[in-house]
């Protein structure tokens, strides 16, 4: 997953802009035009890393040389030197809490999608662990490419990407069967329709009007396994994705892959994220380099 440069280095600019405002003012008074430094970026904490190809565009874009020590994906221990910077000094400082923050942030979604998927896989459960739409504005590509570089799915990045009928849907049209009627009315052969069903009956009638998903939403345990076991009985689960969302947490994770959905989502992986600690160090300082 990867947006053009062009994009990207907008995008970024953008976070820049928004940080500096009229200048780094307490930059500029302590560090004379001219200095050369060369810093690293230093992980705190053990982490899978995310954002090293974004850092790499960003620095290149203030013409700042950047050294990748590790690949996205990569998990590393506390303590490692994760990049080297190079350049002016006063650009260096200006950038730095901008690109950290990103960094962090999608290092702290990669680690915790990595956690969930290794959690679920190391008990032989072959489930994608997907994340939600619950994003903040201009973060979601970030967020989301976070998520895969993590061995996670992305779900729908935008509400073009497919049809997904959730409880206002039906309240509008009356019933999930008219829903879906208005949908297929609309809907392009490359689009795939899920249902969001809140209980058994809403679950079997999605899968008998033969929608492609059908989520199953903020049920209890008890009550999802209850639902899949009665798709199962009907031979209507395996004619359809079966996806798991609402009140998973990693402490219950375990408890909702055994019944062996396609799909578990999860919107904590983006919307209440922890990020990541890593620091920016200056390790060598030149003045007045030319």
């Amino acid at each position: 997953m990867q947006i053009p440069k062009a994009s990207l280095r907008r995008k970024l600019a953008t976070f820049l802009e928004e940080d500096v405002g009229l200048g780094d003012i307490t930059t500029d008074a302590i560090v004379p035009e001219g200095t050369h430094i060369r810093a690293q970026i230093v992980a705190k904490e053990d982490a899978v890393i995310a954002g090293i190809f974004e850092a790499e565009v960003f620095f290149k874009m203030l013409g700042v040389k950047f050294n990748a020590m590790v690949e996205d994906g990569e998990e590393i221990p506390s303590g490692k030197v994760i990049a080297e910077i190079e350049g002016d000094g006063r650009t260096i400082l200006m950038a730095e809490r901008t690109i950290l923050n990103l960094i962090m942030r999608m290092s702290g979604i990669a680690t915790a999608t990595l956690r969930l998927v290794k959690k679920v896989r190391d008990v032989g459960f072959n489930v994608k662990i997907a994340a939600t739409r619950k994003t903040v504005s201009g973060l979601r590509y970030f967020d989301k490419k976070a998520v895969i570089i993590g061995g996670g799915d992305p779900h729908r990045l935008r509400l073009d990407d497919a049809f997904l009928i959730k409880d206002n849907h039906i309240e509008i049209a009356g019933s999930i069967s008219e829903a879906v009627r208005r949908v297929r009315k609309n809907a392009s052969f490359s689009k795939k329709i899920e249902v969001e069903a809140r209980t058994l009956e809403q679950a079997v009638e999605a899968a008998k009007l033969g929608v492609d998903i059908v989520m199953i939403d903020n049920m209890k345990v008890e009550e999802a396994e209850k639902t899949i076991e009665t798709l199962k009985k009907l031979n209507l689960r395996d004619k359809i994705l079966i996806e798991i969302s609402g009140g998973v947490k990693e402490e219950n994770i375990l408890e909702y892959a055994k019944l062996r959905p396609d799909i578990i989502s999860l919107g904590s992986l983006t919307h209440s994220v922890r990020s990541i600690d890593l620091s920016l160090e200056v390790v060598e300082v030149q003045t007045n380099k030319t």
